[in-house]
């Protein structure tokens, strides 16, 4: 009987390692990377001090390619069919803290698919996917591109806003003489081949493999309360701030950096997708009043949604580093014939459009999309505008590219 058991126990052990081995080896051969997990489903609630102009409870959807956004539809293909939209960036396109519909990637798409928009865009459907997220800079999404993109069969556009996120880890670095540290690739992806495991049963390929099974197919909700809460607290921490810097040292080391990723980034999209646009990131700047200041919480040395930041740089020192980082990607658009989409003069009225400094309330959204709607579909510059929306679409070049058949993307 001792040796019955004994055999039972050393057969449940080799099975549970050969099931472990095979999970990872699965794992590593099958899995695409992917910014958000396919099939996941948020709840956030909001924190009841953050910001008056967002949303209470916003909704985040991923569908089974890993983006933001509904499923992309299958039957829609061919002549006058799918006409599909990626977007990628920082937090400004990711949009974290508003619903699905409320982001302007949602309302962009809700936009396109109506008569006027399908008939321009020569198309039956319109799907707007967005693989943006908080922190991506040049670098990352240079990275994200690299990885992302060849798992696409087909892209009928891409849609990139980024630039702030390059100013704020450079600044809560202390502004060093050289571009901040790159977010490692574990903490962009959400899947992806590479990932570790241990042999804790918690920490196993085999629990992740269930996670995975359980979230594709149950698509449980998953519910966060209070998110923002280190906003409270991060607006204070600036408010009360014990040293305010109105200089920075020479930024040519992170300028530089940030255009050559972009560059790269953008090339990348060009190889992908017929068309490719990039939205200029806009921020609020004027001569604020305390209220609007009170709102800001960026420009610290530290992260304050983990560490108690005490000095920070001045709006001054902020927006003129955004102006030069702005400078570069305009330079890059320039340079690869790409159309830019400047939102700053249509995005003009402080908080009912931004939340802070550099993220739009619900109707700041909506203006977004509307714009790079109108960009996307020709439409911009025959509709009667005003004067400022006119600015914005001057700014813009619309080049279409051809397509470039996936084996020979490289």
């Amino acid at each position: 009987m001792t040796t019955w058991i004994a055999a039972a126990f050393v057969g449940a052990v080799l099975l549970a390692i050969s099931a472990e081995l095979i999970a990872r080896w699965w794992i590593r051969r099958r899995t695409p990377y992917r910014v958000w997990p396919p099939g996941m489903r948020l709840e956030v609630r909001q924190h009841p001090d953050v910001f008056p102009e967002i949303e209470p409870r916003v909704r985040m959807n991923i569908n089974s390619d890993g983006e933001r956004g509904d499923e992309a539809p299958r039957d829609a293909g061919g002549t006058g069919g799918l006409f599909r939209i990626l977007v990628a960036g920082g937090s400004a396109a990711e949009c974290y803290a508003l619903d699905q519909q409320t982001s302007w990637p949602g309302a962009l798409e809700r936009l396109l698919n109506q008569e006027d928009p399908l008939r321009a865009l020569g198309a039956r459907r319109v799907h707007v996917g967005n693989i943006a997220r908080s922190g991506v800079s040049a670098p990352e999404l240079d990275l994200i591109f690299e990885r992302v993109l060849p798992t696409y069969d087909r892209l009928d556009a891409v849609i990139v806003m980024v630039g702030a996120s390059t100013v704020y880890h450079w600044l809560e670095e202390g502004a060093p003489e050289r571009p901040p540290a790159v977010v490692p690739e574990a903490s962009l992806f959400a899947y992806h081949p590479a990932q570790r495991f241990s042999w804790n049963p918690r920490a196993s390929a085999v629990a992740e493999l269930v996670r995975r099974l359980r979230q594709s197919w149950l698509k449980p909700v998953e519910v966060k309360e209070n998110v923002g809460a280190w906003l409270v607290s991060g607006r204070k921490m600036r408010a009360q701030a014990k040293e305010l810097r109105t200089s920075a040292p020479d930024p040519t080391a992170l300028l530089d950096d940030f255009e050559l990723h972009f560059r790269r980034a953008l090339r990348r999209a060009m190889l992908c997708a017929r068309r490719v646009v990039v939205v200029r990131q806009p921020w609020f700047e004027k001569d604020y009043t305390p209220e609007e200041s009170g709102r800001f919480w960026h420009g610290g040395i530290g992260k304050p949604w983990k560490e108690k930041v005490t000095v920070y740089f001045s709006f001054d020192v902020i927006n003129r580093l955004l102006r030069q980082v702005e400078e570069r990607v305009v330079a890059v658009a320039d340079e690869l014939g790409l159309e830019h989409v400047n939102l700053r003069p249509v995005l003009n009225q402080g908080l009912r459009h931004y939340f802070d400094h550099d993220h739009f309330t619900p109707t700041g959204a909506a203006v977004a999309a509307e714009t790079i709607a109108g960009v996307l579909t020709g439409s911009a510059q025959n509709q009667h505008t005003s004067e400022t929306e006119n600015a914005v679409v001057a700014s813009s070049r619309r080049v279409t590219l051809p397509r470039i058949p996936l084996a020979a993307r490289g």
